[in-house]
């Protein structure tokens, strides 16, 4: 009897990232970078580059990030990362407006999709990440492992699949979608390329919506030169808050004793803005320290609490969360100032055009019903958060399989704390993880960037665990 060795190829792992914006690109990032040896990652992203996004792939100078760079990265464990990047670099050098008098800067957004690309480009070049630049058609399960389509025809037959998509585009009132679809000046996605192009210089412009993108909006019209009035309007009037004039520390204690219910959380955070004002702090301190804490809060809010906080209080808590970089501010300011821009509190009641006038009816809280004339409007209301599975076919599918299904909350899809997916059952599925903002009905706070750069991390180590099982 003879005894032969025999020499086995090790066997390689797939690892299938589906959409290649901050969240996926970051994800395969620490993904390659963790010493795993015959892992296959291919991200999906019909994009150009990877690591953009719709946050990140803009060339508009107007387009700022929210907040320092010091508070930017794709590092969690080194925050200033990007800041270094950015001064190595010298990419601000022919950006005055970018440096702030105390010290903070605010590149371009485009800066920062930059940033990360560069982060990734060894990564593609030495093969250990492979950009697919195509859209996913389908994605089924056969048997144990998955089938990845995409639109080219390729397919990739995966161990493991990453959905790294973002939240659906804005959904424009039933009203003005109706009766505007056709007209010229009726932009409903505000983020697609372009799409302000068509925006004369004396326009008068209805924006629906008071948050980031509106501000985004107003910033870019001014740039371009645009003269003409502005109405933005919003259910309740909020419009997005900017940043504190000094560097505060975060003020407040909500993780001792962990609130229980939305009307309990608003209390203290109202509690503890009055105590922060008498040690000469401002309200930035004490969300600051909310935002800090706020996946551990969320955790110990039951599910019916968490439906109210996003009911009631989200809208107050994005105004106040997600601040607008000070040089937008500015602009904001001065068009408020000199009567250019208007901020209603008023929904959208009936609409109708004369010609390629727009006439709109502004119904708000205990104000008469005004009409009022726009020769364009601007739909900046957010993401569609119960349209998750109308933005992709393939999301439809995972659905109607019972792989996937809604968060209770509504904000994203259901998954479990390691991110995995959770079947219509309530069972984790390890080959099947969600990445980025679609998990924020779990993790509560998973909108900035830090959290999300933190976040990556996790589902990189979950899809680590996985392929080694």
């Amino acid at each position: 009897m003879t005894n032969s060795l025999v020499q086995t190829k090790p066997v390689s792992q797939t690892v299938a990232i589906l959409g290649g914006g901050f969240s996926g690109a970051a994800v395969a990032y620490h993904l390659a970078l963790g010493g795993r040896e015959h892992t296959d990652i291919t991200v999906f992203e019909p994009r150009e580059s990877i690591g953009k996004g719709l946050a990140y792939d803009t060339a508009d100078p107007s387009h700022r990030i929210n907040v320092p760079a010091t508070r930017m990265s794709l590092l969690p464990d080194d925050p200033d990362h990007f800041a270094r990047w950015v001064e190595q670099q010298a990419v601000v050098a022919d950006d005055p407006d970018a440096a702030r008098p105390n010290g903070d800067v605010y590149p371009r957004r485009g800066v920062f999709g930059a940033y990360v690309h560069d982060q990734l480009s060894p990564l593609l070049q030495s093969g250990a990440v492979r950009h697919a630049r195509t859209e996913v058609r389908s994605v089924t399960k056969i048997g144990g492992p998955w089938e990845v389509t995409a639109s080219n025809g390729e397919t990739v037959i995966a161990d493991v699949v990453v959905i790294a998509t973002t939240h659906p585009a804005p959904s424009a009132p039933l009203r003005l979608a109706q009766v505007l679809a056709q007209h010229p000046r009726f932009i409903a996605d505000p983020l697609a390329p372009g799409c302000l192009d068509v925006i004369r210089p004396q326009d008068r412009v209805l924006i629906v919506g008071n948050g980031l993108t509106s501000a985004d909006v107003i910033a870019s019209l001014t740039r371009r030169g645009h003269t003409g009035s502005l109405v933005s309007v919003s259910r309740r009037g909020l419009r997005s808050r900017g940043h504190a004039p000094l560097t505060q520390e975060p003020f407040g204690d909500f993780l001792n004793t962990p609130a229980k219910t939305a009307l309990e959380l608003l209390v203290r955070i109202r509690a503890a803005i009055r105590d922060a004002g008498k040690s000469g702090l401002t309200w930035h301190a004490v969300i600051d320290q909310v935002r800090i804490g706020g996946q551990e809060i969320w955790s110990h809010l039951p599910v019916h609490e968490r439906r109210q906080v996003v009911r009631h209080l989200r809208p107050y808590w994005d105004v106040h969360r997600f601040r607008i970089a000070p040089q937008v501010e500015d602009v904001i300011n001065t068009a408020l100032a000199e009567g250019r821009l208007q901020v209603e509190r008023a929904g959208i009641g009936a609409v109708r055009t004369s010609g390629e006038t727009i006439l709109v009816t502004l119904a708000g809280r205990g104000a008469p019903v005004q009409e009022l004339a726009f020769d364009a409007v601007v739909v900046t209301t957010g993401p569609a958060h119960g349209q998750i599975f109308g933005q992709s076919g393939w999301l439809r599918q995972l659905a109607a399989d019972g792989h996937v299904h809604l968060d209770p909350t509504g904000l994203g899809l259901a998954c479990n704390a390691r991110s995995q997916a959770l079947d219509t059952k309530g069972e984790p599925d390890k080959s099947l993880l969600i990445a980025g903002p679609l998990a924020r009905g779990y993790f509560g706070e998973l909108m900035g960037l830090p959290q999300v750069s933190e976040h990556a991390v996790l589902v990189a180590q979950t899809v680590a665990d996985a392929i080694s099982d």
